[in-house]
């Protein structure tokens, strides 16, 4: 068989076998689309959907409306200010300890460990973070007995905090400041040693880089991490179930007792209005998290 038969089969050169090896990429992507149509899409389609009917399968505005009850927006402004006072305090310390391990060598044993340690405790959470926060600082926790016993502090004189919202505090800073590690790193990371040269060749101080090139590329890199550990502590969920095991002080637990509760003042499906509230609001936050990230991909090439 000539070429130019194998030519005139194929259509011309190459074509069709670069078209077969596009299609067999494609096919490629079908676990992960099945993936995020069986366990993203549709969950969340039917939480929408059931926010909208009755348990009898009537159409009804009433589970919608709840969200105007203010002890449901009591619970969301919770949500809110926990999520956003852990991810302030988890950005800044976490931001800090990536300038630290700035100055140490990428492929160095310190950074390494570093790195490792940060993708382990950053998924650290649910009934193993909750039990060392209760062993650790609980009412009859290590760290508690010996600071009574050996200082006379007690940490329980106006109650159990650490089974209430304030408690919920240390335990998502413990893994907001990991993530942060992770997410910021690369940014810090993608500063060209060249840009500092330049800026000392000219005359320029260190606090001048910072203040007129450094903070200026980071700063959407670091915005963009602040609401992406917003986002993740809104969502959060085992952590607190696990610890705060009485009441629903935030939009997770308040789902949960919508679900097991058998009296909801007539609203069966309270819980799908409650998690369409917190997408609209991961929504909205992951939206102006993908906005500041691309502008902040522009300097980690």
């Amino acid at each position: 068989m000539t070429s130019s038969s194998v030519t005139a089969r194929t259509g011309s050169g190459h074509r069709a076998p670069a078209r077969y090896g596009r299609s067999v990429a494609w096919l490629g992507l079908v676990p992960f689309a099945l993936y995020l149509l069986l366990f993203l899409a549709l969950p969340t389609v039917l939480a929408i959907g059931s926010g909208l009917f009755t348990r009898t399968g009537a159409f009804t505005f009433d589970n919608i409306a709840a969200l105007a009850d203010p002890v449901v927006l009591a619970t969301f402004a919770n949500s809110f200010w926990l999520s956003l006072l852990t991810a302030v305090i988890g950005a800044v310390v976490g931001a800090l300890g990536c300038y630290a391990m700035l100055g140490l060598p990428a492929a160095g044993r310190v950074r390494r460990m570093s790195d490792a340690a940060a993708g382990v405790l950053a998924q650290f959470g649910g009934v193993m973070l909750a039990f060392v926060f209760i062993a650790t600082l609980g009412v009859r926790g290590v760290l508690t007995v010996m600071l009574e016993e050996s200082f006379g502090i007690k940490l329980y004189e106006n109650g159990a905090w650490i089974y209430a919202l304030p408690g919920l505090i240390l335990p998502y800073v413990f893994f907001q400041i990991p993530l942060m590690a992770i997410t910021f790193m690369p940014a810090l990371a993608g500063l060209k040693p060249r840009w500092a040269e330049a800026n000392l060749t000219l005359g320029g101080t260190r606090a001048g880089f910072w203040r007129t090139i450094g903070l200026p590329v980071v700063a959407p890199a670091f915005f963009a991490s602040l609401l992406l550990l917003f986002a993740n502590a809104f969502s959060s969920y085992a952590t607190a179930a696990a610890l705060a095991s009485q009441g629903a002080q935030i939009v997770p637990l308040q789902i949960r007792a919508a679900l097991t509760s058998e009296t909801v003042l007539g609203r069966e499906n309270l819980a799908g209005a409650l998690a369409l509230g917190m997408i609209i609001v991961v929504g909205l936050v992951m939206t102006g998290y993908f906005a500041i990230q691309r502008r902040a991909a522009r300097w980690q090439a």
